[in-house]
């Protein structure tokens, strides 16, 4: 087996223009690229016919988020994080109670700040389409 070396989160969105403002304006993260991708290798490689789509790849500190915005869109479900095959985007931030403060209008928390038994601050937001996005204090 190579050895592997992360290369990027992927995040599959409705609205990739609403995704990047999100990910950009209220998280701080800056917009590496965007590009298109279709063609019949990329429809194989998905196992989507006839799939094109809008990326964008976003710089989160050591890790690239690529969003996603297939076209024509797929069926779109939201899983319990307890369930296999749901996913979500960490990010480590110093304080997360002024980040949850300054947070625009809008922006759903799934809770309060909590910290864990395990000593971590963490609170969990949801990106316009509803993806987990975990903050917790490094």
């Amino acid at each position: 087996m190579p050895d592997l070396t992360a290369h990027h989160v992927g995040l599959t969105v409705s609205e990739l223009d609403r995704a990047v403002e999100f990910y950009r304006d209220v998280l701080g993260l800056d917009v590496v690229s965007r590009f298109e991708v279709a063609g019949e290798a990329f429809s194989t490689a998905v196992d989507v016919d006839d799939a094109a789509g809008a990326f964008a790849h976003l710089d989160a500190g050591g890790v690239r988020l690529e969003l996603v915005e297939y076209d024509p869109e797929g069926d779109a479900t939201t899983s319990a994080l307890n369930q296999p095959g749901a996913c979500h985007v960490g990010f480590a931030i110093e304080d997360v109670d002024t980040v949850v403060a300054g947070l625009p209008d809008g922006v759903e928390t799934v809770s309060e700040p909590q910290t864990t038994a395990s000593g971590t601050r963490l609170v969990f937001l949801r990106d316009p389409d509803g993806n987990r996005i975990e903050l917790l204090e490094s």
